[in-house]
């Protein structure tokens, strides 16, 4: 098949997924990507890149673009359910940059997705690197044996390449493949997720800033998008069971504002004002003690799927993505030692991230029981820990 590791193909085209591509083809692979939608896109959702994150997207030139698109808060803070009292703030804006190096930004989901889509082709043309996408190609199988990898899609592809990676998500079919079926636990919690014009609230409704309510059995988080047009909405609250797993699932309004009735009247204003609203569950898995075999490994949610409590499964995925392809880049002769080298950098910080996202059910879901103070000093050293990590500072050698 030619040189080592000249040829890669991602299963999923995400923003892990994407993230992968765009590093891979820097480092001057072909590249060949396979989504099972038959549509290229994101769903219309708010997503949080911290410090850490933020550091590889400008390692990979993206600054301007996401400047262009996204709004940087002045802060983050936590305020009780239904005083509206504000209990923590934690500095963000010019303090990020000063702190860690890098802004934090907050970005319509759909936006960085767009904003990696169009980096990739630029890559592919000033290089002139091979780069080929196919959608409506769902994996239904894999094989490999010592020298490359195959797969098998859904629309009766069959492309072999010297690596695979599944960036397939939280039902990941690779996975399945390398280890056998399995089923996410669901986590107790399901969301409601909107987006408002900010035009339709009042003047200054929503604070400059990284807001989330803590409360009794739930929590509410409420952020800008594209530079103030828009407001994130998530909603979370409990529940005992859930049968649908669907970031599309519409809901009705009235049940969003049934499930907060009671919390502050600044939030009851955002749920009135949302015009199309969406429930899921969340899911989650346990760590996976190995997340490759042979040729063939894993990335994002496909192996560590976590609950957005900490604001990092993007985050997670992007330094996964950018570690993985410097390892393959350093490794191009040994292929399963590049991707042991990846899973033995990145499976103990994912795992703790997995297990903090967890805690903070307990955290945000019990406002008004004691201790407040310590699990707020607990929250300060995590967000130290995370932010402050330097994915491009590794040894990357296997």
């Amino acid at each position: 098949m030619g040189d080592p590791a000249n040829k890669a193909i991602i299963a999923g085209a995400g923003l892990g997924g994407l993230t992968l591509a765009l590093c891979l083809a820097r480092e001057g692979f072909e590249v060949c990507v396979l989504e099972q939608a038959r549509a290229l896109g994101e769903v219309g959702a708010g997503v949080q890149i911290s410090a850490n994150g933020a550091r590889v997207l400008h390692q990979l030139g993206l600054e301007e673009r996401l400047r262009r698109v996204s709004f940087t808060p002045e802060r983050g803070e936590i305020r009780h359910w239904q005083s509206g009292e504000t209990l923590a703030t934690r500095p963000l804006g010019a303090s990020s940059i000063e702190k860690f190096g890098f802004p934090y930004y907050h970005l319509h989901r759909a936006d960085l997705h767009d904003i990696l889509s169009e980096a990739i082709v630029d890559t592919a043309v000033a290089s002139r690197a091979a780069m080929t996408m196919y959608l409506g190609h769902k994996v239904t199988g894999v094989t490999q044996t010592d020298t490359e990898v195959s797969v098998s899609t859904a629309a009766g592809t069959e492309i072999e390449a010297d690596v695979l990676i599944g960036c397939d998500g939280i039902h990941s079919t690779v996975r399945a493949e390398l280890f056998g079926p399995d089923q996410p636990r669901f986590t107790g919690c399901i969301a409601w997720r909107a987006t408002i014009p900010t035009r339709r609230l009042p003047a200054d409704h929503v604070r400059p800033v990284a807001s989330n309510w803590i409360g009794r059995g739930g929590h509410f988080v409420h952020y800008y998008l594209r530079g103030g047009d828009l407001v994130n909405c998530v909603g979370v609250t409990e529940r005992d069971q859930w049968t649908a797993e669907s970031w599309s699932a519409e809901g009705a309004r009235g049940e969003f504002q049934s499930d907060f009735e009671g919390w502050h009247e600044d939030l009851q204003l955002l749920i009135q004002n949302t015009e199309t609203c969406f429930r899921w569950g969340l899911f989650d898995r346990d760590p996976m003690p190995q997340w490759s075999e042979g040729r063939v490994t894993l990335l994002g949610d496909a192996c560590h799927a976590m609950l957005p409590f900490m604001a990092q499964g993007a985050v997670m995925a992007i330094e996964d993505g950018y570690t993985l392809a410097q390892c393959l880049s350093v490794g191009r002769e040994d292929i399963p030692a590049a991707l042991v080298r990846y899973e033995t950098l990145r499976r103990d910080r994912t795992a703790q991230v997995q297990q903090m996202s967890r805690d903070n059910i307990q955290f945000f879901h019990n406002a008004d029981i004691g201790n407040l103070e310590e699990r707020l000093n607990s929250h300060r050293d995590a967000h130290l820990w995370l932010y402050g990590h330097d994915v491009t500072n590794q040894d990357f050698r296997a």
